[in-house]
């Protein structure tokens, strides 16, 4: 039986061994490398007064894209392949972005979102026949808070290839309500009173003045179109008050509630 050279063998763990600590030592400094980059790159953005979301979106990117060159630099070093090693991963790229073409499409979506800027954080905005306050436009999803207080996380691409209402982009909103009159009412005196009604609401706009006018005819009577103008953040506050000034007005001034009328003849 041959003598085990046990220097030979010392000499590769104490080499295998220099190589582990080596790996780890340039991981950590790369890591460190990475963190300052992205850092120093947030801080440049954020100086420019750069919209948060696409700053994070520059943030993902570098790191995952620094880490990847950092991979392949120490497989470099220790002598590994790169490029079948870059091969490789472009290889597994495309079979990962068929096999997750949806996740991908998302993304895609997200920084069209980010890019156009349909809507930003903190707008109030209906996408994907969901109405909410954008709170986060994430890389895959945006995050929206619902008017019953629900967080709700919808797709990028669901959002981007549907229609977008972003009810806080315009300066004015326009509120539309309307008033149901009885037969016997006298439409032009509900009109004279609901239009001073209006502009007596708090956050009314004055310019362009409420709207107050017949709408159309009903079995119990005619109705009227009330549409009151605010800023979009008074609007849930205006359409309780002008629906509030709606009863009250008609009430103190007598006016009889709307009936339906039935006519039964004998033959």
């Amino acid at each position: 039986m041959e003598n085990i050279n046990w220097n030979h063998w010392l000499d590769l763990a104490v080499g295998f061994a220099g190589n582990i600590v080596s790996a780890i030592l340039l991981w950590l400094i790369g890591r460190w490398l990475i963190a300052l980059s992205a850092r120093l790159l947030d801080e440049q953005l954020a100086t420019r007064h750069l919209d948060p979301t696409l700053r994070r979106y520059a943030h993902s990117f570098l790191s995952v894209t620094l880490t990847i060159v950092l991979v392949i630099g120490i497989l470099g070093f220790f002598g590994v392949q790169t490029a079948t090693f870059a091969a490789v991963i472009a290889t597994a790229g495309i079979a990962i972005g068929m096999a997750w073409s949806g996740l991908l499409a998302n993304f895609a979506a997200g920084v069209f979102l980010v890019v156009l800027r349909p809507f930003k954080v903190g707008d109030v905005v209906s996408v994907a026949g969901l109405t909410g306050t954008v709170r986060e436009i994430g890389l895959f999803a945006t995050t929206l808070d619902t008017p019953d207080g629900v967080q709700t996380l919808v797709g990028n691409n669901k959002i981007f290839s549907d229609t977008i209402q972003n009810y806080s982009a315009n300066a004015v909103r326009r509120v539309d309500l309307k008033a149901q009159l009885a037969n016997s009412a006298d439409h032009v005196e509900a009109i004279r009173l609901l239009s001073a009604a209006l502009t007596r609401i708090p956050n009314v706009l004055a310019a362009p003045a409420p709207d107050v006018g017949l709408l159309e005819f009903t079995a119990l009577g005619p109705v009227l179109a009330l549409r009151p103008y605010c800023a979009p953040e008074h609007y849930w506050q205006v359409y309780f008050d002008s629906n509030r000034a709606i009863r009250e007005t008609l009430g103190a001034a007598g006016f009889p509630a709307p009936e339906q009328a039935m006519v039964v003849r004998q033959g």
